[in-house]
């Protein structure tokens, strides 16, 4: 009984991830992530006892969870934080486009929507970018750039490409992520050669 209750609660949050990608936050009602996720009509309190919002959490935080997941990967398969960055780019630009532009980043939605009424979601939010600032700092580090300099740089990265995300899906084209990716990549290399070291 457990484990079909932890699969309800998981695709709960999994629809409701997805809907706000499409519908906004605002725009997704708990009807209808009840509807896509197939799932009883109790099931949302029961599992999300603060409703919509905990549920708006629970999203926040799976996305943040899917993002550090696609920055490992492209870490431990790239030559480099340089490559690495690129490599998470292009992961992005394949699921923005292979979507028709619908799916981007769902907690740049949430702040945008939120993030100045909810401070539970805006908390939610800020983690989450901690969360891919944190390991992408760490990279770099790694590499030979200063601790402080590392985060700097980390965050101005996670920035470019969230601010990419947007534009893309807006003007349904994965230019801007192309050019954030080149631009990010040509930064990284760049601090790495003041620092005596390359890739």
């Amino acid at each position: 009984m457990a484990i079909k209750g932890n699969l309800t609660k998981a695709r709960l949050t999994e629809s409701m991830l997805q809907l706000i990608q499409t519908s906004g936050y605002s725009g997704t009602g708990l009807n209808a992530v009840i509807e896509h996720a197939a799932a009883p009509k109790g099931s949302v309190y029961f599992h999300f006892p603060g409703g919509k919002e905990d549920l708006g959490v629970a999203a926040v935080d799976l996305a943040a969870t899917q993002f550090q997941a696609l920055i490992a990967e492209a870490a431990s398969s790239a030559g480099g934080p340089a490559e690495a960055a690129r490599a998470a780019i292009e992961a992005l630009a394949t699921i923005v486009s292979g979507s028709n532009f619908q799916l981007g980043c769902p907690v740049s939605v949430v702040t945008l929507e939120m993030g100045a009424e909810s401070e539970r979601l805006r908390q939610a939010c800020a983690t989450a970018f901690e969360s891919w600032i944190v390991p992408t700092s760490a990279l770099l580090e790694a590499s030979g750039i200063d601790a402080k300099e590392a985060r700097s740089l980390a965050t101005v990265i996670v920035s470019t490409i969230e601010g990419a995300v947007i534009v893309s899906r807006a003007m349904q084209d994965t230019q801007p992520l192309a050019s954030a990716a080149d631009v990010v990549a040509e930064l990284i290399n760049h601090r790495l050669g003041t620092t005596g070291r390359t890739r």
